[in-house]
This record gives C-alpha cells, sequence and structure tokens, in this order.
C-alpha cells in the first residue's frame, strides 16, 4: 500500500484517527468513506459520520445541510480526491457514484467501493434516492434510520403539499444559470421536477430533459413560459448576476416584470433525499413569503 501511494511518515503522522472515529471502530460501525456527495448528505442523514468526505468546504457552502459533524477527513476535489489521505482514514467501504467510475481502480486499492447513483438516464431519481438510502442503511448498519429518513422525507413532503394547497394553480420552472444566456432546466423527470410534483405543483417545463438530472436551455424560452415562476437554484455566477441585472432581455421577461422570480438558498442540485426535502422546503417558503418571492437583486 505504501508502495502505490508513496505515503510518507509525515502524511500519515497529520492524519491521526479522529475522535468521532476512533468512536466508530471501538462501537464495531464500519468506517466509511464519501466521495459523492449524494452518498454523504444520506449517510449524515441517517446519523453516521464518514471517516473521510471529498470538498468539505464547498459542501458547507452548497450543500449545507444535513451539517458536517468535526473530525471528518478532508480528502480534497471530487474529481481529484487525495488518495493519500483516505488511505490514512483507514476506512473499511468507499461509497462512490457514477461520476467517478474512473477513480475506482485506485479507490479499490484502498478499501471495496460500493457505486451508488441516484442520476442515471431513464431512472426517476427519487426512487433511486430511496433505494440509495436503504443500501447505505444496510451497509452502514443502520437499516431503520433509513427507513425513518425515506418515510420522514414522504410525510414532510405530503405536509408541505397540504401548506400549498391554495397555490396549486402556481406554475413553476426551476432553473440553474449556466451563463447570462443560458439555463439548465429541470423538468418532470428531474429530482426537482418530482418534488414539485409531489407538492402539487405544476413544473411549467411540462417535458423531461432525457436525463433525471436537468438539460440545458436558452434565456429565450423563458419568453414562452411568462406566467411561470422562475425559481432559481443556486449557485449563480457572479458575472451571471451582473449581466443579468443589466440586460434588457431579462428585464423585459413577462415574469422578472411580474416579480414571479424565487432565488433559492444554496442547494445540491444533484443530491439524494435530504437535498429533494430541503428544495422542498426552500420552494414552499418562498412561495408563502410576504411578497411571494426573491428576486436576483
Amino acid at each position: 500500500m505504501t508502495a502505490a501511494f508513496d505515503v510518507t511518515r509525515r502524511a500519515l503522522l497529520a492524519a491521526p484517527l479522529s475522535g468521532l472515529a476512533l468512536a466508530a471502530a471501538r462501537a464495531g460501525t464500519p468506517r466509511i468513506a464519501a466521495i459523492d456527495w449524494a452518498a454523504l448528505e444520506t449517510l449524515l442523514a441517517i446519523g453516521v459520520a464518514p471517516v473521510a468526505a471529498a470538498e468539505l468546504i464547498l459542501y458547507r457552502a452548497v450543500v449545507v445541510e444535513p451539517a458536517l459533524p468535526p473530525g471528518v477527513a478532508d480528502l480534497g476535489l471530487r474529481g481529484s480526491p487525495n488518495y493519500e489521505a483516505l488511505w490514512a482514514a483507514r476506512p473499511d467501504l468507499i461509497l462512490s457514484s457514477d461520476f467517478y467510475v474512473w477513480a475506482e481502480p485506485k479507490l479499490r486499492l484502498i478499501a471495496p467501493v460500493e457505486r451508488l447513483s441516484v442520476y442515471v438516464r431513464g431512472r426517476a431519481p427519487y426512487g433511486a434516492a430511496e433505494e440509495m438510502t436503504r443500501t447505505i442503511g444496510r451497509l452502514a448498519e443502520r437499516p431503520a434510520a433509513a427507513e425513518a429518513l425515506i418515510a420522514g422525507t414522504r410525510d414532510e413532503l405530503e405536509r408541505l403539499r397540504g401548506r400549498l394547497a391554495g397555490l396549486a394553480e402556481r406554475r413553476l420552472i426551476p432553473v440553474n444559470f449556466g451563463d447570462p444566456r443560458h439555463f439548465r432546466v429541470f423538468g418532470t423527470d428531474s429530482m426537482f421536477g418530482e418534488v414539485l410534483a409531489r407538492l402539487g405543483l405544476d413544473n411549467a417545463w411540462g417535458a423531461g430533459t432525457s436525463y433525471s438530472a436537468s438539460a440545458p436551455i436558452g434565456l429565450e424560452a423563458l419568453a414562452g413560459i411568462g406566467d411561470a415562476w422562475i425559481v432559481v437554484v443556486p449557485p449563480i455566477p457572479p458575472d451571471t448576476r451582473r449581466a443579468l441585472a443589466q440586460s434588457v432581455f431579462w428585464a423585459a421577461l413577462p415574469n422578472v416584470r411580474a416579480g414571479r422570480v424565487l432565488v433559492l438558498e444554496p442547494i445540491n442540485p444533484f443530491g439524494a433525499l435530504p437535498a429533494a426535502l430541503r428544495f422542498g422546503r426552500l420552494v414552499a417558503a418562498g412561495l408563502t413569503a410576504p411578497g411571494g418571492g426573491r428576486g436576483l437583486g
């Protein structure tokens, strides 16, 4: 193992076992590392602290919840994980996804890899997230907590549906900015599209997106659905925000003129059940807030 990754004595000394990891080891709980954020947020939601995970600073800014406990080793970029830090964390299992297939040969030199994917072409992501939750619950020896997360998410979305019953006529189009002229739209076959359906709200982008995450569209496409609320899923690149604030075309959109723009707080656009529930809560809070929305200003 040392030869494979050239792990130095300094690197090992710099990555001692955290209190959480030691407690987990004593309790016999599997030591799990997560490369993919959907798996990470699911682990945290069922009460399991991973020994290591990727891009923790960005996770706190984008995913936000469930919150990360102290003591989780940061593996650096998801697209280029630090194998030395991962080896030093001594995981029994590594959770990955289809996004990181290319890394599996090296990951498998450290520990067994379980590939769990929510976003697969032609597959409904909400059901896939429930299936992944059950699998993680089994692997982490927390099956009851996994079932509680599944049931609790369904129940909370149903409660939010009742709260929004008087707004069922509102049409929404959830988008994520790429640049000032292009967006990614979350269609009926996306995770956010499925959540809107569970909330009893109409996705104005009535078609699927040919992929269960999102599909690119041009700004001009929004002109044809001027009655819909534009629900903006962050992050919004700073230059895009500035450009839209000065864009005559953006300002002329019927949605924008009427104030039908809702900018959500940060949320993981490729998340699992915790992200689905966060999206539902944020949409419900935004639509029922005084004034009914929050624009780009």
